[in-house]
């Protein structure tokens, strides 16, 4: 995934955490340990740019609703009833699933108490995430256990910023995460944008998902969406936007111009019937295009390969089969997904010096045979997260042959269950 898309055949070695060499035989090296991937793809780890790790013990809890009754109805109210228990079993479930399923690296949207246990489940298993508590300031149908005062979620997130950003040799970092314009006042998202700038981190929130959202922000504000927060300064090459669904050509031109990122979360925006964005436009104007699985109450799987799959079929769907190419999408996946959290030049791709977040994948099997000649092709197209052997990030292996080796992954799968039956008796869901 480096600037050539170069395939070699051979070793890939690791020395303290960092990739040393790429391609070159390294038989002749004594290692503390050698991995044998013969007949396997070994790739840079997926970089997902959308996830809720707070949301995971709520999958299959919200289905077969749109957007805002999604919310109102469902997921706010399973998130009002958290507790730093079932917190820490949602982030270990979901942070196991990423793991396994080959993500090495996640932007994160949690919820608006207890972020602090988020931030331990990452520093604990040695993953790689950047993460922030979500802010919401007001809203019609807020549950009150969401709702904020402006100056105490500020207080808050910045305190969380001084405590995790940075932490863990850098595999922790802090970003801002204000809901989106329905739940937050101008207040708050001028405060954020500027903060921001003042101390160097991400804002990541979500845009122009579905249609109603849309018509509220516009009914408060005079503007759509996106025209709206680049008013309020929430537009920049340190800003995320997911979804970014019902954007028209103006908006794009604003994305463009602001170098602000966007994350693509195709299998969400399908079950949630929100759309289809509008992949080929953006790319076309230059807009940074990364992938995300969004939260497990609207995918319901947290894998980047079915995100990889339905992204390139919707954009065939809608332009025709030459468009949005293997190539391109995997792309998406590893180095784009680095470059829109601004860590492109520290992982996404395997390149001498960078650090050694790397995945192998099994191609020695019935969906991906014969031999694929087309290793991108067989990744995009016929792999599935099963085939992910082994997950390394920082140079330490999180799985090997499929188990986990930071987590227990029958202990994970106890403790959600166990929490999540206790939340939905909190929340009044049967």
């Amino acid at each position: 995934m480096e600037e050539k898309n170069a395939i070699v055949e051979g070793d890939l070695l690791i020395r303290d955490g960092r990739i040393e060499s790429v391609g070159q035989s390294v038989n002749e090296i004594e290692a503390d340990e050698i991995i044998d991937a013969s007949g396997h793809a070994v790739l840079p780890g997926f970089v997902q740019t959308h996830i809720h790790l707070c949301q995971t013990l709520f999958r299959g809890a919200a289905d077969d609703l749109s957007l805002i009754d999604w919310l109102r109805q469902r997921v706010w109210k399973m998130e009002a009833a958290h507790t730093p228990e079932s917190l820490r079993a949602s982030a270990r479930l979901g942070v196991a699933e990423l793991i396994k399923g080959g993500t090495t690296c996640a932007l994160t949207m949690e919820t608006v108490s207890h972020t602090e246990v988020v931030f331990r489940v990452i520093e604990e298993t040695s993953y790689r995430a950047t993460s922030g508590k979500c802010m919401m300031d007001k809203g019609a149908e807020v549950p009150k256990e969401l709702q904020e005062e402006t100056e105490s979620s500020i207080r808050e997130s910045l305190s969380l910023l001084e405590k995790w950003n940075g932490r863990a040799d850098g595999r922790i970092r802090y970003c801002f995460a204000p809901r989106f314009a329905v739940s937050c006042t101008k207040e708050l998202l001028e405060r954020v944008a500027r903060l921001s700038r003042e101390h160097g981190v991400m804002i990541h929130t979500h845009a122009s998902e579905n249609k109603t959202e849309i018509e509220i922000v516009e009914s408060e504000t005079g503007l759509r969406n996106v025209v709206y927060l680049d008013s309020v300064g929430l537009t920049s090459p340190r800003v995320l936007l997911a979804h970014c669904i019902h954007l028209d050509d103006e908006e794009i031109e604003i994305l463009s111009r602001t170098e602000t990122k966007v994350s693509h979360c195709p299998s969400s925006n399908l079950k949630l019937g929100s759309g289809i964005a509008r992949v080929k436009d953006l790319l076309e104007n230059n807009v940074r295009v990364s992938l995300g699985a969004d939260g497990a109450p609207c995918n319901n799987r947290l894998d980047m390969f079915t995100e990889m799959r339905s992204a390139a079929l919707l954009q065939k769907m809608v332009h025709g089969p030459e468009t949005l190419p293997a190539q391109r999408v995997l792309r998406m996946a590893t180095i784009d997904g680095a470059r829109a959290l601004g860590l492109e030049n520290e992982i996404g791709s395997l390149e001498v010096g960078k650090k050694a977040d790397v995945i192998i994948v099994d191609l020695k099997t019935l969906h991906s045979t014969p031999r694929p000649t087309d290793i991108v092709s067989a990744l995009v197209y016929s792999a599935q997260p099963n085939d992910v052997r082994t997950t390394i990030v920082d140079g330490r292996v999180l799985m090997r042959e499929r188990e986990l080796t930071t987590m227990n992954e029958n202990e994970v799968i106890e403790e959600a269950n166990r929490e999540s039956f206790l939340l939905m008796q909190r929340a009044g869901i049967n």
